[in-house]
């Protein structure tokens, strides 16, 4: 059985760039770097989707790493907020002028 091979990202980049300038067919290309077309079909694709990130201003990986980061505790402190205040009107129901109202 053989082992499945790992591509580095820029030998993936690489082959895909090729793939796009369509010099070359699909099936001369996977001759000449030994890979499925089918493989080279979906590096195309993915290359393509991604390539308007390369060309983005202003916003990098971080940022939006750290916006995501932010999001989560964010969300959790309204959900918190809106469990906080179904309690708070039941319990008034429930107990009456007894329970306290925030």
């Amino acid at each position: 059985m053989t082992k499945r091979k790992n591509h580095s990202p820029e030998f993936k980049a690489k082959v895909a760039l090729e793939a796009i300038r369509e010099e070359l067919t699909l099936a001369e290309l996977s001759l000449k770097y030994g890979v499925h077309p089918n493989m080279i079909s979906g590096w195309k694709r993915a290359a393509i989707a991604n390539m308007a990130q390369a060309f983005e201003r202003g916003k990098s990986d971080e940022a939006r790493a750290s916006e995501a980061e932010i999001e989560k505790p964010h969300s959790k402190i309204g959900q918190l907020v809106v469990e906080r205040d179904f309690l708070a009107s039941a319990s008034h129901q429930l107990l009456g002028t007894r329970g306290k109202k925030w």
